[in-house]
């Protein structure tokens, strides 16, 4: 995340182990690199939860990233974050890394719920999480992306759930 804030895709790209692209240098991807910086530098143990790229195939390719907001609350809650670049939306990629991400909350044990928040105009978004069994729950308003709808589902929906 460091050589990414930096700019420098060829170093951050040998450290991942795969080739990045100028998406994960936009200024969004930026200020998300600084924010989970400042989180794990914080606490250490938020890193395993952090943002990773979302890798598909054996070529390693990647097509966006995706995480957690940190590891799950006082109450079980953790709540995801994905983004997939331009020139791969709309491939079902949103989705199967909506799946690795409830699949990683799964498999916590303290981890009893997963939470979404989207902005109302995301239409891409909302059409991702249909399917997967997450409740509209709330509004919030955040900072960086304005008023957002809270989704939550259980962390561990039983076998017949999904998309």
């Amino acid at each position: 995340m460091s050589a990414l804030l930096d700019g420098d895709l060829s170093e951050a790209g040998r450290v991942a182990g795969v080739a990045l692209t100028e998406y994960f240098v936009t200024d969004r991807a930026r200020w998300l690199w600084r924010f989970r910086l400042d989180q794990m530098a914080a606490d250490p143990g938020q890193a395993r939860w952090m943002v990773r790229q979302a890798v598909v195939g054996d070529q390693g390719l990647v097509v966006g990233h995706a995480g957690f907001h940190g590891p799950p609350d006082e109450a079980g809650m953790v709540e995801i974050g994905y983004s997939v670049a331009p020139g791969f939306r709309r491939q079902g990629y949103a989705r199967s890394t909506l799946t690795e991400l409830l699949r990683r909350a799964a498999a916590e044990p303290s981890a009893t719920t997963v939470r979404a928040t989207i902005s109302p105009g995301n239409v891409a978004s909302l059409a991702t999480i249909s399917g997967f069994g997450f409740v509209e729950v709330g509004e919030q308003w955040d900072e960086e992306d304005g008023r957002e709808i809270v989704f939550e589902v259980p962390a561990r929906r039983g076998p017949s759930a999904g998309p």
